[in-house]
């Protein structure tokens, strides 16, 4: 799940620790141009204080405001409705048009919301069912399924990593790519046999395998909701990633390196059991064209194009010499590596 969703989650175990009566509220339905999407979250306390967000701003305040006058439901699940009316859309600030239903939750053990944080710290993708008439939760093993599914007497929603992300060595730009892949709802595998990388890493929240690439790809099993990454520049571990990945249903599969290398690279990968279809889905140049500079823009271009691949958009691909790294310096690293 993406880091709103586990900040709000979070803020909601801290606070009922603490004393405090909270409600989750959870956007289940829009129409029109609602301003967030379904599956969007909030947890409010009994003061107003809040995180998350349902809305642009005044539907949120209109729950502070039932929630300090008392107009608030204390015990059972409530289904809520705001912009049913244009004059209702007017004054909490909907777009034209736009509908949104949420359900307000009020927490307690028996919400468990500490068992799901749990699962989801284990890299596990879990389901969350909420019994609209009693408030009981059942949590169970998950599947890439739809994020939300409410018929109004049952809420189920899904939660943990809904995609993984191998990310072939521990460098500086991988550091960047993680951070922000889990941030995006990527459970971040990295792997990285050489010592004097993996020793240094040091990102929050992602996994570090020291196995050789290849037999990390295939003990993975990739299925379609995976992506990997190749940026260590040195063929000897890229390519023994990518021999696995190609074959694999992986939705993205991309290679760090200049133009002339990633041709090179497409050279040698078919010389092996590949086909030139299998070939032709790699992303190389990775990356979309966005000018970037340093690592952190390297991985903002990355990140983009792959955000636009898991959502059905075409890319066309343009190479950028700064995206894909295409300096004399990048170059004589390659060199030295495949050396």
């Amino acid at each position: 799940m993406d880091s709103v969703d586990l900040e709000v989650l979070k803020s909601a175990v801290q606070w009922t620790r603490a004393g405090y009566f909270v409600t989750l509220g959870t956007v289940v339905r829009t129409w029109g141009s609602a301003p967030r999407p379904v599956g969007s979250m909030l947890a409010i306390r009994e003061d107003g204080h809040l995180v998350g967000s349902v809305s642009g701003g005044c539907v949120e305040d209109d729950l502070v405001a039932r929630i300090r006058d008392g107009d608030w439901p204390q015990d059972r699940p409530q289904l809520t409705s705001y912009g049913v009316s244009a004059e209702e859309a007017h004054r909490f600030g909907l777009p034209c048009g736009g509908t949104l239903q949420l359900v307000l939750e009020p927490l307690s053990d028996a919400s468990r919301i500490p068992d799901l944080l749990d699962a989801i710290a284990q890299f596990r993708l879990v389901v969350r069912e909420l019994d609209m008439a009693t408030g009981a939760v059942r949590i169970a093993p998950g599947h890439h399924t739809p994020s939300l599914e409410f018929d109004g007497k049952c809420l189920i929603s899904s939660h943990g990593p809904r995609h993984r992300l191998v990310v072939i060595g521990a460098g500086q730009l991988s550091k960047y790519v993680a951070g922000m892949a889990c941030a995006l709802d990527y459970h971040v595998i990295v792997c990285d046999p050489r010592s004097e990388y993996a020793d240094e890493w040091q990102v929050p929240g992602t996994e570090l395998s020291r196995e050789m690439p290849d037999d990390l790809i295939v003990r993975l099993q990739l299925d379609s909701h995976s992506a990997v990454l190749t940026l260590t520049h040195d063929p000897k571990l890229d390519d023994m990633a990518l021999l696995e990945a190609l074959k694999s249903p992986a939705f993205y599969i991309g290679a760090i390196g200049s133009r002339v290398n990633n041709a090179r690279r497409r050279e040698r990968l078919s010389l092996f059991d590949l086909s030139s279809t299998e070939i032709e889905r790699l992303h190389g140049p990775v990356g979309m064209h966005l000018g970037a500079r340093t690592p952190a823009e390297i991985a903002v271009a990355i990140l983009a194009e792959m955000t636009a691949i898991k959502n059905g958009i075409a890319v066309k691909q343009t190479f950028s010499a700064r995206a894909s790294e295409d300096t004399a310096e990048s170059e004589a690293s390659e060199c030295r590596s495949a050396a």
